[in-house]
């Protein structure tokens, strides 16, 4: 079942902050994987990248940074929800 928010989100409620980052962070990982299978189809084809794998490993490097932050910065499970109600 998809996340639903339900009101208007206000920026400065911790829940909807983490929601918004994980969506953040889930388009994040789309384009990583959009974007790499692409390169890597026509590096496949043509092989015009020799070092593709450095620009793969650096984008994860930094997709796997991005994860931690979105773990590290999520709520404490002590804040009420408002979608508990």
């Amino acid at each position: 079942m998809p996340l639903r928010w339900y009101g208007n989100g206000d920026p400065t409620d911790p829940i909807y902050l983490h929601f918004s980052r994980i969506v953040n962070f889930t388009i994040h990982a789309m384009a990583f994987a959009a974007v790499n299978s692409g390169l890597w189809l026509v590096h496949q084809i043509r092989d015009v990248w020799p070092n593709l794998q450095w620009i793969t490993g650096l984008w994860l490097v930094g997709l796997m940074v991005h994860l931690t932050f979105v773990i590290i910065r999520r709520p404490s499970s002590t804040n009420h929800s408002p979608l508990e109600e």
